[in-house]
């Protein structure tokens, strides 16, 4: 069993994630926030878009294909919102179909902008 899951052990073990094994690591290597559109089709294809949240982007999917399942669009909102969470970010729904997920600390504001 791995270390760090053994239980009443008293040394802390080191935990280390090997980055290279993502797919497209060299174009998100220039530190720069990106906005990312995709459209899911089914709730395995959200992996692929979580990544680009943990990296830092903003990511608005088009969840058309979804809309008649609402089983599985729960599932992949619940699973979006984990993802905001886990890097203090936000999610929230845009007119239509859209989904909008930040990160590093933006949050959206619901209220609209009024003259």
């Amino acid at each position: 069993m791995v270390d760090f899951l053994r239980r009443g052990t008293s040394e802390k073990a080191m935990n280390y994630i090997d980055l290279s094994i993502y797919e497209n690591t060299d174009e998100l290597k220039d530190n720069k926030k990106n906005v990312r559109f995709g459209e899911i089709y089914r709730y395995e294809d959200l992996r692929n878009f979580t990544e680009f949240v943990y990296n830092g982007d903003i990511v608005v999917l088009d969840y058309t294909p979804l809309a008649d399942d609402e089983l599985t669009l729960r599932r992949v909102i619940s699973e979006l919102k984990e993802t905001a969470k886990d890097v203090d970010g936000d999610v929230v729904s845009l007119g239509g179909n859209y989904l909008l997920v930040t990160s590093d600390g933006i949050k959206i504001d619901r209220n609209k902008i009024r003259k």
